[in-house]
C-alpha cells in the first residue's frame, strides 16, 4: 500500500512540472494571434511557408500568415496575411519570404515603401519576392565547384611561371618580403 501511495505523489509531482513547463514554453514563445486587418500578396513559390507563419518588419512580429492557395488563373500562391492595426503600410511596400536560419522555418518579410498612400483591409502587397530554394541554389555550388568553374581548367589571374606580373600586380620575392630585400 505504501508503495501505490509514493507512486501516485511521484506521478503527480511529475504531471506538475510537465504543466509548468508547458506554461513556460507557452508564454515565452510569443504564440499569439494579431488582430487587424488584411491584406495579400502573391508568389510564384512559397518554399515551406504555412498558414501561421510570421509577417514581419526588421524583425519585429507585426502580423501573421493566416491563408495561402492557389490562383487558379495565375497559378500564383495567394498569401493572405493578418496585420497589426498600429502598423499602417504603405502602397508600395514589398513582402519576401526569408528564413529563419539554414534550418528553421520560413516568414514573410515586410519592407515598407516611402508613399503617403496606406494599405487598406484586403488590400494587396504588388511588390514581392519569392522564397529562394536551398536545394537549388546548394545544387548549383556544387555542380558549379565540381566543374572547375572555368573553361581552361587552370588557375585564374595567376601569373605563369617566369612571366612578368600583370598590371595592377605586384610582384613579392620568394619568403614574402617585397622589393626583393
Amino acid at each position: 500500500m505504501r508503495r501505490n501511495v509514493i507512486e501516485t505523489v511521484l506521478g503527480a509531482v511529475v504531471l506538475a512540472v510537465a504543466g509548468l513547463f508547458l506554461f513556460f514554453a507557452y508564454t515565452t514563445s510569443h504564440v499569439r494571434a494579431v488582430s487587424g486587418y488584411t491584406v495579400e500578396a502573391r508568389f510564384s513559390s512559397t518554399g515551406g511557408l504555412n498558414a501561421g507563419s510570421d509577417v514581419r518588419i526588421s524583425g519585429v512580429k507585426v502580423g501573421t500568415v493566416t491563408q495561402q492557395f492557389l490562383d487558379p488563373q495565375s497559378f500564383q500562391a495567394v498569401i493572405r496575411m493578418q496585420i497589426d492595426q498600429s502598423v499602417q503600410l504603405p502602397v508600395d511596400t514589398s513582402a519576401s519570404i526569408a528564413s529563419e536560419s539554414l534550418l528553421g522555418g520560413r516568414f514573410v518579410a515586410l519592407q515598407p515603401g516611402g508613399e503617403e498612400e496606406k494599405l487598406k483591409d484586403g488590400g494587396r502587397i504588388e511588390y514581392t519576392q519569392s522564397a529562394v530554394n536551398l536545394e537549388d541554389l546548394l545544387g548549383r555550388f556544387i555542380f558549379n565547384a565540381s566543374s572547375g568553374g572555368s573553361a581552361s581548367g587552370g588557375q585564374q589571374g595567376a601569373p605563369q611561371q617566369g612571366s612578368a606580373p600583370a598590371a595592377g600586380q605586384t610582384g613579392a620575392a620568394p619568403g614574402g618580403l617585397l622589393g626583393g630585400q
